[in-house]
């Protein structure tokens, strides 16, 4: 594995840490929670701002969740490789 690629898994981790601290902030739950209860609510917005169903409102939670770890990934990758210079 080389730095690009660790560069890209940390910066994808922060930021999903950080999103799911973000989506959390004021709520009573522990920390170990957090994953589930960033899921469950992402699900539940995604759902009651649109008339889909329930199903369908998971999968693109899911799927937003997804898209936003590789997004992540892809950031810190194009970071290191700016910092490095490195194309």
């Amino acid at each position: 594995m080389n730095n690009r690629k660790r560069a890209g898994i940390i910066v994808a981790l922060i930021g999903l840490v950080g999103f799911m601290a973000m989506f959390n902030a004021g709520s009573p739950t522990s920390i170990v929670d957090w994953p589930v209860e960033t899921y469950m609510g992402m699900a539940f917005t995604i759902g009651w701002l649109s008339s889909m169903p329930n199903w369908l409102a998971y999968v693109l939670a899911a799927l937003v969740l997804i898209l936003m770890i590789v997004g992540f990934y892809r950031i810190g990758g194009w970071i290191y490789s700016l910092v490095t210079h490195k194309r």
